[in-house]
Parts: structure tokens; sequence; C-alpha cells
């Protein structure tokens, strides 16, 4: 019988043990993740962040919640508490608020800064493409390296209506072969005849992309006969392997890839 007594004894001091092992666990991690939060917050002390929330449970995530008027600094909050020791991972919650703009009018704009974005930096390598859907702005296509690629993500991140962005952008391998095509396509094209009147706009309205040997024509031309033409020229570069013919003609319906 005592031995029985005593070994409830034992088994309740264990339970009260455990409790209170417990609880001073619960409040270590709770004074950890206060110290995580206010952290986070001393980062997150500028203007842009002033209407911004920030929540850290016992394991280290952290919660940022609230809004901030441009994207780019939303993107810039995730990037900045990811590196404060102590957060283990990011549930970035962010509203983007500031001005609102219509998707047809996101696009119009966003389509024109693109056109014009790395002149003289390679932009005639770049096939970029853009989607607006709801403010959530896609990027696509194909950039012929990673600053250009990086360049439009910028670009977009900082525009005013912009509430989202997903990058989809291919970068082109790294090749000197395909560098040399990249700039044998261009001067063949370029260079011709009826098609030199669009060397002279920065734009660079026919665009060229190439991925190991195979290149692709993106852009706009006036007429059916530029869009053969530019075809013919590309594919007459020693080296290329093939060449994917993706004009458009002005004023005319999309068409089907060549």
């Amino acid at each position: 019988m005592t031995r029985t007594m005593d070994s409830r004894k034992l088994l309740v001091l264990a339970a009260a043990l455990f409790a209170a092992l417990l609880t001073l666990s619960q409040s270590v991690s709770a004074a950890k993740a206060q110290d995580v939060a206010s952290a986070v917050r001393a980062k997150l002390d500028k203007s842009q962040y002033k209407d911004v929330q920030v929540n850290v449970d016992a394991n280290g995530v952290t919660s940022l919640t609230g809004t901030v008027n441009l994207y780019e600094y939303k993107a810039d909050a995730d990037k900045t508490v990811h590196k404060v020791k102590g957060v283990t991972a990011v549930r970035n919650d962010i509203q983007v608020a500031g001005a609102s703009v219509s998707d047809s009018q996101l696009e119009k704009s966003l389509g024109e800064k693109l056109a014009y974005d790395r002149v003289g930096y390679g932009n005639v390598f770049d096939a970029i493409t853009l989607q607006v859907q709801n403010g959530v702005v896609t990027l696509g296509g194909h950039a012929h390296d990673y600053p250009n690629r990086d360049s439009a993500l910028g670009l977009v991140s900082t525009t005013p209506g912009v509430k989202d962005v997903v990058d989809e952008i291919s970068v082109d391998p790294v090749s000197p072969m395909d560098d040399r095509i990249r700039v044998e396509v261009a001067r063949a094209v370029y260079s011709f005849a009826s098609l030199n009147r669009y060397a002279i706009d920065p734009e660079m309205p026919i665009r060229i992309s190439v991925q190991n040997g195979n290149v692709e024509l993106y852009g706009m031309v006036d007429s059916e006969a530029d869009k053969e033409a530019a075809f013919i020229r590309a594919n007459g570069v020693p080296g290329v392997f093939s060449v994917k013919n993706y004009l458009q003609v002005a004023n005319q319906p999309n068409e089907s890839k060549k």
C-alpha cells in the first residue's frame, strides 16, 4: 500500500515538474518571439512601412499585414525580414494600396515603358511579354541576360497601380555561339533595305531571342512583306538551326506562330 502511494506521489511530482518546464519553455519562446518581432520592426522603421504590422510566433514564423503604396515596398519588406536573425519563414500578406489604375491603362503604360527599357544595353535581344489582370502583372517571354530581366521587374515593381508581380521571364542561356548569332541576325535583319527604317527606332521593334542556335523573332512590323523579309534574313545567318517567326503585323489580328 505504501509503495503504491509513493508511486502516485512520484507521478504527481513528475507531472508538476513537466508542467513547470513546459510553462518555462513557453515563456522563453514567447520572449524570444517578442525579441524577433522587435528586431523586425526596427528593420521596417521607415516611412513606407508605417502601415505594416508584424507578428512573430514561437517558431519564428513572421506574418506581415497592413498596406504599402507600391509593390516595390511589399517585395522589399519580404527580403528585409528574411534576413533578420530568428526569422524562420515569412507570410507576406501586405496589401498594395496607393493609386487605382485600370488594367488597360496599366498594360498600356507598362508596355510603353518596357519597350524603351535598357536602350543601348541589348534591348533588341529581349522579348518580354506582359499581361495584367486585377492589377497583377505577369511578365513572360525572354530576356537575354539577368540585368535586363531585373530591370524589367524593377520597372514594373515601382509603377503605381501594380498590386503584385509574377516573374515568368526566361533568361536565354549563356553561349558565345548564341552571342555571335544574335549580333549577326540583328545586322542581317536591320541592315536589309526594306527593314532598315526599323533600326532608327530606339524601341527596336523587331526583337531577337536566341537559345542554343534557335532564333525567335518577336515584335511588330508594318506589313506581311516585312515579316517575311525578317524571317528570310534571319534564316540565312550561318549557324542558325531554326527560326520561329512570332512577329505581328500592325492593325491585323494576332496570327498563328510560324
